[in-house]
């Protein structure tokens, strides 16, 4: 199983693998208490990885009771997640393409901190127009960028500087790769929130 660059900083942090997936347990019990699947429910999960090395990868997958209704896609390879939940399908989708499924096919899609991933401000707008025409509804979450620490890398507060500062300095300590936009593009929640000015009736929250 390859390792996935977006885990790349847990292994060295163990604390920041057991917050991230405190968090990921909050995100997953309210997208239960707002959502309510139901068993019938055919679900979407938007960013799986393929890296199951990290207690939070693929968390979704783990928790959700009904893993026989879930379609899952990624970029990468999650194909093993079929072995481990049966009749769950998955999908290996191409970054930036239109998702290969039929308008609203899907009770809900659930994506978990992927759009900060998928580029810039245009590329994050198709993104949640993608996910509004394949679901009926959908539980999408991001990162506030004004959260103290930045969990990919594990710096804390760099990523309050402005934009171009900030990814000067990742390139400069070495976060390379998290100094490109279309591997890290972090939003406030004015940012997110903008994101669905033309989708009604999206709830906002912050858990």
């Amino acid at each position: 199983m390859s390792t996935s660059p977006y885990y790349k900083n847990t292994g060295k942090i163990s604390l920041a693998s057991n917050i991230s997936m405190r968090f990921r347990k909050n995100i997953f019990h309210k997208f239960i208490e707002i959502m309510q699947p139901q068993p019938y429910y055919k679900v979407l999960d938007i960013g799986v990885t393929s890296d199951d090395t990290f207690q939070e990868s693929n968390f979704f997958e783990k928790m959700y009771p009904f893993t026989s209704q879930i379609v899952c896609v990624g970029t990468e390879d999650g194909s093993h997640l079929k072995e481990k939940y049966p009749g769950l399908q998955f999908q290996e989708v191409n970054p930036g393409q239109p998702l290969p499924f039929k308008d609203k096919a899907f009770d809900i899609a659930f994506s978990n901190t992927v759009i900060e991933h998928v580029g810039n401000s245009a590329a994050q707008t198709n993104f949640v127009c993608e996910i509004a025409r394949v679901s009926k509804t959908f539980f999408l979450t991001t990162p506030n960028r004004w959260f103290p620490v930045e969990f990919h890398t594990a710096i804390p507060f760099l990523h309050f500087l402005p934009q171009k500062t900030y990814r000067k300095v990742l390139s400069m300590i070495g976060e390379s790769y998290w100094s490109q936009e279309e591997n890290l593009n972090l939003l406030s929640g004015k940012g997110f929130l903008a994101l669905f000015s033309d989708i009604p009736d999206v709830i906002i929250d912050s858990v």
